[in-house]
């Protein structure tokens, strides 16, 4: 009878999996940006590659919502799971929303400080590949995990830095004699921006957790 009930009750999902799934695909899209900040390169080309690492991302944060719903056993609080998930998911929307403002606006060479954060861009999605494999053992791994954490929270200060600048030099350069690059200009920092932000709450999610559980 035991054998019987425990078959009725949903299996332990695989969300370690399906986070890193995820997180493959944040670097995946990460370095399609990347791609598209290079000079000339074919914006519909790297938008369709972003595109489609979304849909990937969709399926698996989907996933993850199922999993939650049906599994008996969670290896963290239900809320912190798809907290965590939907911030990652934030993170690629926010890549793609970027690329759709850069090819509707037909950039064929990205400012300076575009390029910057494109690059922090990178490296958060980077240093996010990397923790959320450690979450399998968040007590032998916590310290690392905070480490970083740091890392990201420290890469969206720069970000900042870097989209203040860029808007102090395309005012000073361009919002007197083009009013319209400018604000294409503005439009393309906060998009990029925001990228950095979503990485950030990912950084605290993954805190949460490490003081949960670690």
């Amino acid at each position: 009878m035991f054998a019987w009930f425990q078959r009725l009750l949903p299996q332990r999902g695989d969300f370690f999996g399906m986070f890193e799934a995820h997180a493959a695909m944040l670097v995946a899209a990460a370095e399609a940006l990347q791609e598209l900040g290079d000079d000339h390169a074919s914006t519909e080309k790297c938008l369709r590659t972003i595109q489609d690492r979304e849909h990937v991302a969709d399926d698996v944060i989907r996933d993850v919502l199922t999993s939650v719903r049906k599994t008996f056993l969670t290896p963290f609080d239900r809320g912190a799971i798809t907290s965590l998930i939907g911030a990652m998911d934030d993170s690629i929307d926010e890549m793609l929303a970027a690329a759709r403002a850069i090819d509707l606006y037909e950039l064929k060479q990205l400012r300076p400080e575009m390029k910057d954060i494109i690059g922090i861009i990178g490296e958060a999605a980077r240093v996010t590949n990397e923790a959320i494999p450690l979450l399998r053992n968040v007590n032998k791994n916590g310290h690392r995990l905070h480490q970083l954490t740091e890392r990201l929270v420290r890469l969206e200060g720069k970000a900042d830095d870097v989209h203040a600048a860029g808007l102090k030099r395309a005012f000073r350069e361009v919002a007197r004699t083009n009013s319209l690059e400018f604000a294409v200009t503005r439009e393309i920092l906060r998009h990029l921006e925001r990228v950095t932000d979503a990485f950030e709450d990912v950084a605290n999610q993954i805190d949460g957790i490490v003081i949960d559980y670690a």
